[in-house]
C-alpha cells in the first residue's frame, strides 16, 4: 500500500509540467482591452469628437437680377419727339435697305429738292435682299431725323417709319416679319409712350392701299412689349409703369 502512494506522489511533477505545457501553448486571452484606434488614409480627415456628422449648407440671400426689355435699336443721338408709328410695305417681292434708299435718293419733294435718301426709319426683310425678319435701321434714325414715308408733314416729323419688304395686297408677311414687327413696335411703343392708335398704317394717314389688305394691321397695332417675369426693376422705377401703360393702350 504504501509502495502504491509513493508512486503517485512521484508522477504528480509529470502532470503539473504537461499541464503548464499546455496552458502556456494557448495564445494570452486580453480581458477588457482598448479598442484599437481606427486607422484613416491620408486623404480622408478624422471626425472632431463631438461635432455632427452632417451639416446644412448656409442660405444665402441672392438679390433677383433687374431685367428690363432690351432695347437694340436705342439710337445714340438726341431722341425726337415721337408721337406715331406708320406703317409701309415696299409692294415689290424683294427689296433692302440699299436698294430702297437708292429708289428714294432719286425723288423730289414738292418743292423740287432732291430727297436725302431713304424716308424710311426701320426695314424688315423678307428673305429676298435681307434675310426674313431681319430689321435694319436707316440714318434717319440713327441720327433721329424726320422720316419722308407719309405724304404728310406731321407724320413725317413725328412718325417712325417702318417699312416691311412685300406685297400685302397679295398676300401676308412671312411668320418672322410679323414676330419682327411686332417686336419692334412693342419696344418703341414702351420706349418712346406711344398709343396703340398712334400705330397707323400709311393708309391712315394717305389716300393709299399700303400696306395691305393683308396686313394685320389692329394685331400689330396692340403689340406690348412685355418685361420678363421673375425680374425686378432697376432702384428708381415703378416695375408696374410698363404693363400699366400696355394695359392702357
Amino acid at each position: 500500500m504504501k509502495g502504491i502512494i509513493m508512486c503517485c506522489v512521484a508522477m504528480l511533477p509529470a502532470f503539473e509540467i504537461s499541464g503548464c505545457t499546455q496552458r502556456n501553448s494557448l495564445p494570452p486571452v486580453a480581458i477588457n482591452s482598448p479598442t484599437p484606434a481606427p486607422q484613416y488614409s491620408p486623404q480622408v480627415a478624422k471626425p472632431v469628437p463631438g461635432a455632427p456628422l452632417f451639416t446644412t449648407p448656409p442660405t444665402i440671400a441672392v438679390e433677383p437680377l433687374a431685367i428690363e426689355p432690351q432695347n437694340p435699336w436705342k439710337p445714340e443721338a438726341e431722341v425726337r419727339d415721337w408721337e406715331y408709328i406708320v406703317i409701309h410695305h415696299t409692294a415689290s417681292t424683294t427689296g433692302s435697305v440699299e436698294s430702297i434708299h437708292e429708289l428714294h435718293s432719286k425723288k423730289k419733294d414738292k418743292s423740287g429738292n432732291t430727297w436725302l435718301g431713304i424716308g424710311y426709319h426701320f426695314v424688315i426683310g423678307n428673305g429676298n435682299g435681307m434675310p426674313d425678319g431681319s430689321i435694319e435701321s436707316t440714318f434717319r434714325w440713327r441720327e433721329q431725323m424726320h422720316g419722308a414715308h407719309a405724304g404728310d408733314n406731321k407724320y413725317n416729323q413725328h412718325g417712325i417709319g417702318i417699312c416691311l419688304v412685300g406685297n400685302f395686297e397679295n398676300e401676308p408677311p412671312s411668320d418672322a416679319q410679323l414676330a419682327a414687327v411686332k417686336k419692334l413696335v412693342g419696344v418703341l411703343k414702351a420706349e418712346y409712350n406711344i398709343s396703340s392708335d398712334h400705330v397707323q398704317g400709311h393708309r391712315d394717314v394717305k389716300a393709299t392701299a399700303c400696306p395691305g389688305k393683308y396686313f394685320p394691321m389692329s394685331e400689330v397695332a396692340s403689340s406690348i412689349d412685355l418685361p420678363v417675369y421673375g425680374a425686378t426693376s432697376p432702384a428708381g422705377t415703378n416695375p408696374a409703369s410698363k404693363m400699366e401703360l400696355a394695359a392702357q393702350k
